[in-house]
């Protein structure tokens, strides 16, 4: 069911972008996960650990409600494979702090301030994000 998928892709990026907006509106400052969780775990950012609590509370919270209320059937392609799961979020772990910010930083914040460190950083993400599928899956198939 295509229709169905492309309307919840449309939702989910309306949803993201706009408490991106919110974000930057209510605090004056770009909203990168990575850098908002980055900052409880290190403990740099404790000055505002309410506000990043809240906002990590509500990453997790937020989709989860959602598919709860209009998704039940949404499928998913991800692998049985704990070890791929694993080693996937230690890579992107990895890339968000060599690239000093994540997608949502880079990707919804920074390309839309037409930022050119952001649409370069969003390129490299979705190169390395390819390059990983034929790795993984075409190479290596362990997913």
């Amino acid at each position: 069911m295509m229709e169905a998928d492309w309307i919840r892709g449309l939702l989910g990026g309306v949803m993201i972008g706009g408490a991106a907006a919110l974000f930057l509106l209510v605090n004056g400052r770009i909203m990168g996960a990575s850098g908002l969780i980055g900052g409880l775990v290190d403990r740099s950012g404790w000055g505002n650990w309410g506000e990043r609590a809240a906002f990590v509370a509500a990453l997790i919270a937020v989709p989860g409600l959602m598919v709860a209320l209009f998704a039940q059937d949404a499928a998913t392609n991800i692998t049985g494979n704990i070890w791929a799961i694993v080693l996937a979020g230690l890579l992107v772990g990895v890339g968000t702090r060599l690239a000093n910010g994540c997608t949502s930083g880079h990707g919804v914040c920074g390309i839309s301030r037409l930022s050119l460190r952001g649409i370069v950083a969003t390129v490299f993400y979705l190169l390395a994000g390819g390059i990983a599928l034929v790795v993984f899956r075409h190479i290596l198939e362990v997913v």
